[in-house]
């Protein structure tokens, strides 16, 4: 984001009106246009060619809970692979191109080639490589530049909310006011009873930019539920990375119906 342009704009706000801040604690919320808070969010996404990372992660979909250590490295909107670890012993990885989604899993020896249906399933919306990619770096899974939307100052930041809904969706960001990123992003598909919610909890620096420390994913359709904690432990960027992938022979193919 441009500092400067960003500090005139605050400034400008301040002088014009002062009943545009609301006050919590030592924190002041400035009133901006909704144009300018989905433009602020933009400029302040996480700018690298290549990241990797190491992540702890809790699953629970009700009837399992696993907590594995994982392995993430991406190549900015070409690749993201994932490997599973728990206890040193690699049970599963997933290659994720934006043209298909490779993954394999050990312990019951499958292993799946397709499209996102996949992860649509496991999260319960609809989703594509960009929206995979945003998800991690704490950016909107919906392109804000797209759709109109209207704004509203709360005490964490920003609501946004569309002036018209899609057809298949109710939608709700929230964006922090200190960073401009994502603070939570809900949505619904009432039809299909569905409900994913995704909270940031918190935010690292990594090489002056702000990066998800914490993020908290709840997938709610009918009455399953399914819960996803993400811890970053390390992360590091625009070093080089591999992808390694390999289908073991005598895996059986899962086939999404």
């Amino acid at each position: 984001m441009n500092k400067i342009g960003c500090l005139l704009c605050f400034c400008l706000v301040i002088l014009t009106s002062c009943k545009s801040t609301k006050t919590i604690g030592d924190t002041r919320v400035k009133k901006l246009s909704t144009e300018k808070i989905i433009a602020n969010h933009y400029n302040q996404s996480f700018n690298f060619e290549t990241l990797s990372a190491r992540l702890k992660i809790r699953y629970d979909d009700g009837t399992r809970s696993v907590s594995p250590s994982v392995s993430l490295r991406m190549a900015k909107d070409e690749t993201i692979w994932v490997s599973v670890k728990i206890l040193g012993i690699t049970l599963a990885k997933a290659l994720i191109t934006p043209e298909k989604v490779s993954y394999y899993e050990k312990i019951n020896s499958t292993y799946f080639e397709g499209d996102f249906q996949l992860l649509s399933e496991w999260l319960g919306t609809e989703l594509d490589f960009e929206k995979v990619q945003q998800l991690l770096l704490g950016q909107s899974l919906f392109n804000l530049r797209k759709d109109s939307y209207k704004s509203s100052v709360i005490d964490t930041g920003y609501e946004l909310k569309p002036k018209k809904e899609l057809e298949l969706f109710e939608r709700l960001f929230l964006i922090r006011s200190d960073s401009f990123k994502m603070l939570q992003q809900r949505l619904k598909q009432p039809k299909e009873n569905r409900d994913l919610t995704i909270l940031y909890k918190s935010y690292q620096n990594i090489g002056n930019q702000y990066f998800p420390k914490e993020i908290y994913i709840e997938a709610l359709q009918g009455q399953e539920k399914t819960i996803i904690d993400i811890e970053y432990k390390t992360v590091d960027y625009n070093s080089k990375v591999s992808f390694p992938f390999t289908i073991p022979s005598g895996n059986k193919q899962v086939t999404i119906q």
